[in-house]
């Protein structure tokens, strides 16, 4: 029976298997097979195990990291004027420099065995994102150190003697690290660099020693300006043989201090107007001795498997920590200023429009909060998830920009008139670099989130592909007929699981979890096997097609993107003690999550090339229709009266934004205002109802209205001043900034302070 199997159909599918097999190149193949699958294998499996999610660790900070946030981390934000950093100075002042080196802010990823503070993903994420509600120059300088570079590269991969020297002085900040890899020619094929590298002998140190003769141009290399030590990736040679038989090595890191004879470095680039160092490197010639390889003369040509396998923490730790502080900053700022500009005499954020996008800011936010802690879960526990951290990138910092729009919107005119007191100015110039860098965002969704998740997570497929690939055909043939028919099996429970699923509303799936989240373990179980099954689907009729197909891998990828956002939402509330004033957050983002996951599919299969396939999918996925809606009016508005309450739930949910002490700070000033107004809201009341009765003008001047409660005993003398004090703050906080005709002086305050003197003259 089983050779009858082999002959008639497990051979043949071999055959057509290798024929349509898609073609890899090397760094293709070597992205393939570095890291690990996580929770996005679950997902892809069609039968998540969400007990297993919810055994993950729920993320907590040590008290030692806590310490950190609350002591060393908020002295630096204290110091931080943003304003004056990115229009004035253009850099960080040499106090911070300072401060950041001494308190070991470049080192956080570093073990305490070289002087390191060895925090945990958690807090590294936490630190950065924290630090980015209050100065984007100022985190990006501190994150880019704690991301993909000399110090991660060395922690992993370094020899002891590249350990003892380097990373103690990269701990204490006696030197300052860049890493260049992108250049004019190369940036999201990192397999093209041009730069070059050719063993050879050469003096060094007045010894002849064997080297590499290097060139490279460089450019967007973060920190380069004011880097002392740099790290380099370029493509090696050996054409004389000097190191063995093969010679092009491939690509490989070396570590070169920054004063040696050859290179240069030193200009900056102007990245959309803020501080952050930034800047091209360049060498002509540069002979280094082999040694300053990382790791040594045994890591030459395994530069790209390092960086691919390291390119976690960028991915999973600092851009979506960028995208998290544009929600924890938007969600606070936005609902105090919702609340306190008022027109028509009522609060902004009281009109369906206003409160569409604000309701969205917040149901936004505790999604970003969610996928952020979820993702750096996943790195303390050690794995290497190259998907899961490319979902984080692309569509933390996409929601991010969407929520910037939205605050923008709202703010109006206050967003975009620029100076001390605009907080969402820098924010919003500096999202597009979070999406732009570490593979540009395009990139990240159209090749590689199901480009190497479709077959890095599918159960089988990478086993066929090296079935397939075996030199040995014969016992290739035997692997993959053993696999093949666990395959279908495995296809065939996921397609009539997904139509069943389809036809009953998911009212059949099993669900371990109870109470009001339970439906939507049973949507993402039918929706992870609904994508099971698409997959299978297009590997099987586009073959090596469905790499060019980059819009319906996309789309795809995005169905496993909303799949892994909602799963963190639920792990949030479950790990939070299911907070009832969370509820409604979390409703709105897994609704989000769900109803963008199907209209992925819808699409897919609507502009899928084989029309008949397309319709096929649709009736199995959905038969009835596509019934998963989007977030209600009536839950937006929830949220964004939410967000316009003062309380534990907003504090939660806007917990790592920086709000600053001092009178003037633009964020504090809104947030103050906001509790004043909050503060007299029963007040206002009073004089509404009074107006509807007659005895105060229902228009006019506050101030003669106020006089006219207060004769018609309306309102005491303290209530009066309660309003106006609230009111100074309020017309305080919703000021633009201005400055003298030529620019060099900010007068906002000083008119503010006349205002304030009005107002107490009339009080």
């Amino acid at each position: 029976m089983g050779s009858l199997r082999r002959k008639w159909v497990s051979d043949p599918a071999f055959k057509m298997f290798k024929k349509v097999l898609p073609p890899l190149s090397s760094t293709e193949k070597e992205a393939m097979e570095a890291g690990s699958v996580w929770w996005d294998g679950e997902l892809f499996s069609g039968r998540p195990d969400f007990t297993k999610l919810h055994q993950y660790p729920k993320p907590t900070l040590s008290a030692e990291e806590q310490s950190f946030m609350d002591n060393e981390l908020n002295t630096l934000l204290e110091m931080l004027d943003d304003h004056k950093i990115v229009k004035e100075d253009r850099d960080l002042p040499e106090e911070v420099w300072q401060y950041l080196r001494k308190e070991r802010f470049f080192s956080l990823i570093i073990s305490k065995e070289y002087g390191g503070r060895q925090f945990s993903s958690l807090a590294n994420s936490t630190i950065v994102t924290k630090i980015a509600t209050r100065s984007i120059s100022a985190a990006v300088s501190v994150m880019v150190p704690n991301s993909l570079g000399p110090g991660e590269l060395l922690s992993h991969y370094g020899t002891q003697e590249q350990k003892d020297y380097w990373l103690p002085r990269l701990a204490d900040g006696t030197d300052i690290p860049c890493f260049a890899l992108t250049g004019p020619e190369a940036g999201s094929d990192a397999g093209g660099i041009p730069d070059d590298g050719i063993v050879c002998y050469g003096e060094h140190e007045g010894k002849e020693v064997l080297g590499i003769r290097l060139n490279w141009n460089k450019r967007y290399i973060t920190l380069a300006p004011v880097a002392t030590v740099l790290g380099l990736a370029f493509k090696m040679y050996d054409p004389d043989g000097l190191m063995g038989d093969k010679k092009e090595l491939g690509i490989t890191c070396a570590l070169i201090p920054a004063d040696h004879k050859g290179v240069e470095i030193g200009e900056r680039h102007d990245p959309l107007g803020l501080a952050f160092m930034n800047g091209p490197t360049r060498g002509k010639d540069v002979f280094i001795p082999m040694e300053w390889l990382i790791g040594g003369q045994d890591y030459a040509g395994k530069g790209w498997r390092m960086l691919v396998e390291c390119l976690s923490a960028g991915r999973g730790i600092s851009l979506p920590a960028l995208g998290t502080a544009m929600g924890h900053l938007t969600a606070r700022t936005t609902g105090a200023y919702s609340y306190v500009r008022k027109q028509f005499g009522m609060s902004i954020g009281k009109f369906e429009g206003v409160a569409e996008s604000l309701g969205r800011i917040g149901g936004l936010t505790y999604l970003l909060e969610a996928t952020r802690t979820l993702t750096t879960t996943s790195l303390d526990l050690k794995e290497k998830p190259g998907i899961v951290t490319a979902i984080a990138k692309y569509h933390m910092t996409e929601m991010a920009r969407t929520i910037l729009n939205d605050s923008m919107d709202i703010h109006s005119g206050r967003a975009i008139q620029d100076g001390p007191m605009n907080y969402l100015a820098a924010p919003y110039l500096g999202i597009p670099v979070a999406i732009t860098v570490e593979g540009a965002n395009i990139l990240t969704r159209n090749l590689m989130i199901f480009g190497q998740g479709a077959t890095r997570c599918h159960p089988y497929v990478l086993k066929e592909m090296e079935a397939a690939a075996n030199p040995d055909e014969k016992q290739g043939a035997k692997e993959f007929d053993n696999l093949l028919f666990k395959h279908i099996k495995h296809a065939m429970g996921n397609t009539f699981g997904a139509f069943g699923a389809a036809l009953t509303g998911s009212r059949f799936i099993k669900a371990d979890m109870s109470g009001p989240t339970q439906k939507y373990y049973k949507d993402m179980t039918r929706l992870s096997r609904a994508l099971a099954v698409s997959a299978d689907i297009a590997m099987a009729t586009l073959g090596g097609d469905l790499k060019r197909k980059e819009m319906i891998s996309a789309r795809l990828g995005d169905v496993l993107a909303y799949l892994y956002m909602a799963s963190a939402a639920l792990k949030k509330y479950e790990d939070e003690g299911r907070q009832q004033q969370d509820l409604d957050y979390v409703h709105y983002a897994v609704q989000h999550c769900l109803h963008n996951g199907a209209k992925s599919l819808q699409e897919a299969f609507s502009n899928y090339p084989q029309k008949a396939v397309g319709r096929l999918l649709k009736v199995i996925i959905f038969p009835l229709g596509n019934n998963f809606a989007k977030p209600s009016d009536d839950l937006t508005v929830k949220l964004a009266e939410s967000l316009m309450t003062p309380g534990a739930h907003r504090d939660r949910l806007t917990n790592l934004c920086f709000v600053g002490k001092d009178e003037n700070d633009s964020v504090g000033l809104m947030e103050n205002a906001f509790l004043a107004m909050y503060d007299i809201k029963s007040l206002e009341r009073k004089l509404m109802r009074a107006a509807k009765e007659g005895k105060v003008a229902r228009k006019g001047l506050l101030m003669d209205r106020l006089a006219q409660a207060l004769e018609a005993d309306v309102l005491t003398q303290e209530e009066v001043d309660k309003i106006v004090a609230a009111d100074k703050l309020r017309y305080k906080a919703i000021q633009v900034d201005h400055f003298s005709h030529d620019m060099s002086e900010v007068r906002t305050h000083e008119t503010s302070k006349k205002s304030k003197a009005k107002l107490d003259s009339v009080a």
